[in-house]
């Protein structure tokens, strides 16, 4: 069975990025941890919603790294001088990757009860009609 790809089908020009934002997409899939949800927001904003009991403001850090959204967790173990009869509460870190589109900009980020909200606005596109004059030759 042969990859099919944008650059197969003559009519799509420029779709070479496009191509390789969705095999990044693909990749930044990390397993369940944290669990998150996706909410729109209005018709132009969303919200990013992480659940991250136990991670301190200070345990978590956000970037946008080449239209990326980045979140990383990493707590730190103040568990040395305890001692546990069960340890069922992980303590792991964490990174969740989030593919941005073009005019996607992060907004505020909120913990609140555990939960850590990350709001994301869209730009709306500016329509551009071009007319292009025909020469004759």
């Amino acid at each position: 069975m042969s990859k099919l790809t944008l650059g197969s089908y003559p009519h799509m020009l420029g779709f070479e990025q496009l191509e390789r934002l969705v095999e990044r997409t693909a990749k930044a899939e990390n397993g369940g941890y944290p669990p998150f949800n996706i909410e729109q927001t209005s018709d132009h904003s969303y919200r990013i919603t992480l659940a991250v009991a136990g991670f301190a403001e200070a345990d978590l850090s956000i970037t946008v790294e080449d239209r990326q959204l980045v979140i990383r967790g990493r707590q730190h173990d103040d568990g040395a001088n305890r001692v546990f009869l069960h340890r069922g509460i992980a303590a792991r870190q964490f990174q969740r990757s989030f593919v941005l589109a073009d005019g996607v900009e992060v907004g505020e980020a909120i913990m609140e009860n555990g939960l850590l909200h990350v709001d994301l606005t869209q730009a709306r596109p500016e329509t551009v009609v071009q007319t292009i004059n025909i020469k004759k030759g």
